[in-house]
């Protein structure tokens, strides 16, 4: 009889409100997408049908969504799954979920290329810990002749990427790579493309829970001064990088002056750094110097 008298609508709001009182800012719209897929409907059949009476096994579904919600389980690994840059890519515990400021990287790299007029030649592309396989992923969409090598020390986080890569219809155009940075690939890249490893070790018990708890470790240690992985780029990038070749990578929240000096002592130049939507300083780019 419970479960009987709990609508769709009603269950939203209740929802919602045990998501605001967890602390939860994204309480409403959470509310709406994980009731919508407990029920397997979308948004607009959501509202249109908002005084039906929930079911006995909805309810339970339902409450088994929120539950994970509210133990601070992010919506996109409690659906498995995460759009960027228009493709849908599969998660599992080994890789990171790819996020809206990490496009800035793609959008700067497009915009390098549009810029010199390279953007159909047959470019090879270098993606330093793939992950999901986000960044090689979205760019091999844009760039019709490219072809793409993604690295991980990570062999979980490889299977992702080339099931994304299948999913995707991309996978004949690039392959992956088991190793730490670069070490298990030759050059020359036209485009190298990273979102490293860039929180320092003692910050991350400081991060949200969603990211916390539930990204891997090893995606989100950088180090002591969460520089170390920009360190090995740097380090590598003249090894791998085609004469006129870019290299950009993500940076996090104020990391752009310590990143353009490690890139400058290695013989880099580094130009102006594309910031998010937030207005932060998100992805930094760099060629051989000559």
């Amino acid at each position: 009889m419970l479960a009987a008298t709990r609508t769709i609508a009603a269950e939203r709001r209740a929802l919602a409100e045990k998501l605001r009182r967890a602390g939860i800012d994204s309480a409403d719209a959470d509310a709406r997408l994980l009731i919508a897929h407990a029920l397997g409907i979308d948004r607009a059949a959501l509202v249109a049908n908002g005084e039906r009476a929930l079911g006995a096994d909805e309810a339970k579904a339902i409450d088994a969504l929120a539950a994970r919600r509210l133990a601070r389980e992010p919506v996109s690994r409690i659906f498995g799954a995460k759009e960027f840059w228009s493709l849908t890519l599969q998660l599992s515990p080994a890789v990171l979920v790819p996020r809206p400021e990490t496009e800035t990287v793609v959008e700067a790299a497009l915009d390098t290329l549009t810029r010199d007029g390279s953007r159909k030649e047959k470019l090879r592309i270098l993606d330093i810990g793939t992950g999901s396989g986000a960044l090689l992923l979205a760019l091999l969409t844009e760039l019709p002749n490219a072809m793409g090598t993604g690295t991980d020390i990570s062999a979980a986080a490889l299977d992702v990427a080339r099931a994304n890569a299948e999913r995707n219809g991309l996978a004949a155009r690039c392959s992956f790579v088991a190793c730490d940075i670069a070490a298990g690939v030759a050059g020359p890249f036209d485009l190298i493309v990273s979102n490293p490893p860039y929180v320092a070790r003692g910050d991350i018990a400081s991060l949200a829970p969603e990211v916390r708890d539930y990204d891997p470790a090893l995606a989100l240690d950088g180090g002591a001064d969460g520089l170390d992985g920009y360190r090995s780029i740097a380090a590598d990038a003249r090894r791998l990088l085609a004469p006129g070749g870019r290299l950009i990578v993500e940076l996090g929240l104020g990391q752009e002056p310590a990143v353009r000096t490690l890139f400058t002592k290695a013989g880099l130049t580094a130009g102006a750094a594309r910031n998010d939507l937030a207005g932060i300083a998100r992805a930094l780019s760099a060629a051989i110097a000559l």
